[in-house]
C-alpha cells in the first residue's frame, strides 16, 4: 500500500534525508508504543513520542522522548529555560501544531517550535517518530532529525 506523503516526509525529502515509513493500525483505545513496536517488529527503544509543552517563560516547545519512558517536566523546563512546563491540553494541539493527538510529528508543524530530543536517541542508528498522521511512523537518523528541526539534545526522559 502506497503511503501518501505527509508534511514530515516532504520536509525529509527537501533536506535529502534518508528515511523509511512504517504503517500500523491506529487504535485510539490503545496508544501503547510497546504494541506498535511488537506489531511492526521494531525495537521499543527506537520509537519516540512527540509531546507538546508550554513553558511559563518561553512558550511552546516540542519534546521527543523514547516511547518506553516518560517526559520529565522538570528536565524539560530546565532544557527550555523555563521555571516550569506543562503539557499542552489535547484540545489545543491541533491549533498549535496542525497535527492531531496520535499524529503529532516534530517535523513539519505549522510553526517552527523549538525542539528538544532526548539524549538516548544519539546512540541509535535510526529513530522512529510519527510522520504527521495517525498510523504512520517515519524512521530516520537522529542526527538528521536534529539538524532538520534545529533541536537541542537534553536528558528529558525518566
Amino acid at each position: 500500500m502506497a503511503t501518501k506523503k505527509t508534511n514530515a516526509m516532504r520536509l525529509l525529502d527537501k533536506h535529502k534525508a534518508a528515511y523509511q515509513t512504517v504503517t500500523y493500525e491506529y487504535d485510539p483505545e490503545n496508544l501503547d508504543v510497546a504494541k506498535i513496536a511488537v506489531d511492526n517488529q521494531l525495537e521499543l527503544t527506537s520509537i519516540y513520542k512527540t509531546l507538546v509543552v508550554k513553558g511559563d517563560k518561553t512558550g511552546v516547545w516540542v519534546a521527543v522522548v523514547p516511547g518506553n519512558k516518560n517526559l520529565s517536566l522538570k528536565a524539560m523546563a530546565q532544557a527550555s529555560n523555563n521555571k516550569k512546563v506543562a503539557m499542552v491540553p489535547v484540545k489545543e494541539i491541533q491549533g498549535l501544531t496542525g497535527y492531531i493527538r496520535g499524529g503529532c510529528s516534530p517535523l513539519g508543524m505549522k510553526k517552527d517550535y523549538p525542539v528538544v530530543i532526548d539524549t538516548n536517541a544519539q546512540v541509535l542508528p535510526t529513530i522512529f517518530v510519527n510522520a504527521g498522521q495517525r498510523g504512520i511512523l517515519v524512521g530516520t537518523s537522529p542526527i538528521d532529525l536534529q539538524k532538520i528541526t534545529g533541536a537541542v539534545w537534553a536528558a528529558i526522559s525518566e
